[in-house]
This record gives structure tokens, sequence and C-alpha cells, in this order.
């Protein structure tokens, strides 16, 4: 087996860029996914790997070694470097020594089965990479279906990037499992509508208590605003029904993913 030691090396370059640059993601369709269970549940999930990069000296997990055995008879890419090359691209200070470049799925509304997808997720134009990974990880715990992100160029909102390594990170592996989709709130507002969708949105002026609600009845989809805005007021006219959350202390908000994620454990509460 023979140890990669060049810095330089145009897949290290690319792994790089990867990792740093959303246009490099963007163009190429591919992203990064780094530690052991990360790159195990991308195997595990059939998601397409491009590369696996690991280093031998550091990686010791038999797990992990059994990964790039397994990988390696399916005739993925197993590039072997040194530990000063790894460090080099890796995030994290003390690096587990193994990551994976996995194709973005790059799914769209049309791809979308209504039996498959009765309890979605869609946020307009999330800000933070972070948010969207937690609230990935928060969806698959609830037992929900999968996330749509919405740009609205009305009100100059566009998402963050899915694909960020920090939304990755934040997925805990949930990012290899749900179909995500990215596009417009126009487009999501008339899928919506033609689907048959309830819609639920959530505002701090909207009179009805999310734990009111009789039943959420499905197929739905939860649609949360940005971190700073919220909804807009054509935005929360896309929905059926608008709840609020009870603020009892002195903060008039909950950040996106704890918000997202106390409404997806009610909804599967009181699905109907």
């Amino acid at each position: 087996m023979k140890t990669l030691t060049s810095k330089d090396n145009l897949k290290i370059k690319q792994i790089r860029a990867l990792l740093t640059q959303r246009k490099e993601r963007d163009s190429s369709g591919l992203f990064v996914a780094e530690g052991i269970r990360h790159v195990g549940e991308a195997c595990e999930s059939g998601a397409k790997l491009e590369l696996i990069c690991y280093s031998p000296k550091k990686l010791r997990s038999e797990f992990a070694q059994q990964l790039i055995h397994e990988q390696e008879s399916l005739g993925t890419a197993c590039l072997a470097v040194s530990e000063e090359v790894f460090a080099s691209i890796a995030e994290k200070e003390n690096p587990p020594g193994i990551l994976a470049v996995v194709q973005q799925p790059r799914l769209r509304l049309e791809d979308l089965q209504l039996e498959r997808f009765k309890k979605g997720v869609a946020l307009t134009a999330p800000q933070d990479p972070g948010n969207i990974g937690s609230i990935l990880r928060s969806i698959n715990a609830a037992g929900a279906s999968g996330l749509l992100l919405l740009d609205d160029p009305a009100h100059n909102q566009y998402c963050a990037d899915p694909y960020h390594p920090s939304a990755v990170r934040a997925s805990m592996g949930a990012i290899f499992w749900l179909p995500l989709v990215k596009c417009s709130f126009e487009d999501f507002r008339g899928w919506a509508k033609s689907r048959g969708y309830t819609v639920y949105g959530t505002s701090a002026h909207a009179n009805l208590d999310y734990c009111q609600v009789e039943g959420y009845r499905q197929p739905l989809i939860l649609l949360m605003g940005s971190e700073r805005e919220g909804l807009f007021p054509d935005q929360a006219a896309a929905c059926d029904v608008m709840v609020k959350m009870p603020m009892l202390g002195h903060v008039t908000s909950l950040n996106l993913a704890t918000a997202t994620g106390i409404m997806l454990y009610k909804i599967l509460e009181k699905s109907v």
C-alpha cells in the first residue's frame, strides 16, 4: 500500500477546496464527510462515494478499517495519506483519520413521493449551516420525512449550504438518510397545494397555541421562518394553520433548531 505524502496532490487540493469553498461544492456536486461515524453512515446508507481518504497511522478503529476494505472491494477509490497530509485537510485538531468525498443527491420536488414524504419540514432561508444539520438530526429522530430548503428572491432570502462541513457534522449522519430538496418558495407553495399538504407555520403573533391543535393532519409540511426574520406575511399566508410557542420568560424567541425540534415531537405526538 502506497502512502501519499504530498500536500499538493490534486485530490488533496480538491478536498481542501470542498471543505472551504461553497462554489466548489456547488459546481462539483460533491461534499466532505469527516469522521468514522459519518463515513460509516454514508457507506451504510448507500450514498455515492467518490473517494475515501484516510491515514493508516491515525486510523486504529477496526470498524473503520473494515469500512475501507469493503469499499475497496466495491471499487471505491481509497487514498492512503500520511498523518501530515491528513492533518492539512482535517477540520478537527485531532482528526480520527478518515473522511469521504460524497456526491450530493440533488433531488427535486418532483422526485418526492407522497406516500414516503408525509411529514416534511421546510425552512425559509436558514443562515446557519449548523442549524440545518441539527434540524436534519431532529427530523430523523422524530420520524419525519425530509427537509426542503427554500430560497425566496422576493425577500432577498437565500439558504446557507446544507453541505457545509458544519451542517454535515451537526446532522450526525442524518444527511445521508433523508431526502433534501433545495427550491424556491414559490415552487414550494405551488407544489404543496397541488399535492394536498397541510402547511403548518409558526409565529409569535399566531392566536393558536401549538399544544392546542387537536391533531396535525397528514400529509403535512412544517414551515419555519429564518433565524432573523421569521415568516414574512406572504409566507405565512401560504400556511393553512399558524401556531405559536409560548414564551414565558424574558426571551422572545427560540433557536431555530430548538423550535423545530419541539414542533416535530408535538407533531409526532398528535399526528392524525
